[in-house]
């Protein structure tokens, strides 16, 4: 044989066919546990999802209770399939946990160790513990607010922005009337008498179904946005013309002291950038309504503070202030059928592909929103925040 020649030896031999080997589908054991976070009424899974999930073969615990909040009751859950556990622990022994919230220390002591956890992550509300918690476990830990899709989108985070956008109007249309301190005011293009005037900040998702919703209530609407593109689509996508603007200090005093509503729907990459000043609020009708979206973000408004469902409003210069950072859970039923549409078909696939591990060698979306695999950090963000070591999903998962 050549000494050149391109094959070993070994390789000129004869070699064993090795045939394709069916993947397994797997069986998925789930667990719903009751949210424990104060004003979280959602839940991740409607009947109609754990029917569907039932229908193939998988497992599904939910604590009693865990549908209250959004009017699913034990018994619709119970027809539909699941197993009602009235041990707030039982939920937490599943494979695989879906919880809205992310779960609380005490709650991470419940769970098995190797146990896939899909929640919101919620940076800004967590500690350094939290991480170490699952490390500990060496949990997989997937967050559903960072779950990316084919058409590079959030889905879930998209479709809380179409709820937020839109309620943030129906919170501004109850608070306008005069039962709540408003100046008595309907939305509505009604003859004869003027529309109610809306100014919103933030051409994104939250902005243009505000916008939406407001124009379909007869409003007059003025968007500002320092992003041309955005307010291009936006000026594509909704079904009238509205007045649109970059941020500048001077048009945007001049919308502010003129509106009824204005609705805060900026988001900046770390904290949303203030862009209506104390000076300008101060400079508002008595009796207007500002309902800022973006407090979870710290807020647009100078004016804003942390409000709660509870207490969701307070007056400052007149102007009244709704500040609930989780507008969504307001509605929870629509927020949980939402939710559950979206986690529903990642469940079927993940069993389609014979469990996580396969699931999220083929889906890039779940690698995405991974950011513990095996107790390994494998989001950068979280690891630069909280000073953790970091590792690559992509090398972990070949």
């Amino acid at each position: 044989m050549s000494q050149f020649s391109p094959f070993s030896k070994e390789e000129l031999l004869p070699q064993t066919e090795m045939l394709e080997v069916k993947r397994r589908k797997g069986e998925l054991f789930i667990g719903l546990p009751k949210e424990t976070y104060i004003g979280e009424k959602r839940v991740c899974l409607t009947p109609d999802a754990v029917t569907a999930l039932s229908a193939h073969g998988h497992r599904i615990v939910i604590e009693t209770g865990a549908g209250d909040g959004a009017n699913f009751t034990d018994k619709e859950y119970s027809d539909a399939g699941a197993k009602i556990s009235y041990d707030s622990e039982a939920a937490f022994k599943c494979n695989i946990i879906l919880k809205v919230a992310p779960p609380t220390e005490k709650e991470i002591s419940y769970i098995n160790p190797q146990t896939t956890l899909i929640s919101s992550l919620q940076l800004k509300t967590q500690s350094k513990k939290y991480f170490e918690g699952l490390a500990k476990k060496r949990i997989t830990a997937i967050a559903f607010d960072y779950i990316k899709d084919e058409h590079d989108t959030y889905p879930v985070l998209r479709s809380l922005s179409e709820i937020a956008g839109s309620a943030s109007i129906l919170i501004a249309g109850e608070l306008m009337s005069g039962v709540n301190r408003g100046n008595g005011l309907l939305f509505g293009n009604i003859g004869g008498v003027p529309p109610t005037s809306v100014v919103i900040f933030g051409a994104g998702t939250v902005g243009e179904y505000a916008a939406r919703t407001a124009l379909g209530l007869g409003a007059r609407v003025k968007v500002f946005d320092n992003s041309i593109s955005k307010l291009r689509n936006l000026q594509r996508y909704l079904p009238a013309s509205i007045y649109t603007s970059t941020l500048q200090p001077k048009s945007v005093a001049k919308a502010l002291m003129r509106c009824d509503v204005a609705i805060g729907a900026i988001r900046g990459k770390n904290r949303s950038p203030i862009v209506a000043t104390e000076t300008m609020i101060e400079q508002m009708k008595e009796g207007a309504i500002i309902v800022d979206v973006s407090i979870d973000r710290g807020g647009c408004f100078e004016t804003s503070n942390v409000t709660s469902h509870n207490s969701p409003t307070f007056v400052k210069h007149g102007v009244i202030h709704y500040c609930v950072p989780n507008i969504p859970s307001r509605y929870a039923r629509t927020a949980s059928v939402s939710i559950s549409n979206i986690f529903t078909p990642y469940l079927l696939d993940i069993a389609e592909e014979g469990g996580f591990e396969n699931a999220a060698r083929f889906d890039k979306s779940l690698r995405n929103g991974m950011y513990f695999y095996h107790g390994v950090l494998t989001n950068r963000t979280v690891a630069d925040w909280f000073d953790l070591p970091f590792r690559d999903i992509n090398l972990l998962i070949l």
